[in-house]
């Protein structure tokens, strides 16, 4: 059994994400939802959905150069 950490780092980065943004759709929006209405817990999600966006966009951009820094070293 090997110990790779730098997996086991990204593993664990991607689940504290994926956590975080459960949360803040669950518990945010289900906040939202229960003291303002349907209505505005609709426009909440718009709203969390259209700031990841951007953050989606710089992490593609990241990825990319990443990818093509790794391929022009081999």
């Amino acid at each position: 059994m090997s110990r790779d950490l730098r997996r086991y780092a990204s593993q664990t980065n991607i689940r504290l994400l994926a956590g975080f943004f459960l949360l803040l759709i669950v518990v945010g929006d289900g906040l939202i939802y229960i003291v303002y209405g349907g209505a505005a817990a609709l426009s909440g999600l718009l709203c969390i959905l259209a700031s990841v966006v951007p953050l989606l966009l710089v992490w593609l951009v990241m990825t990319l150069l990443e990818i093509i820094v790794k391929h022009t070293r081999e």
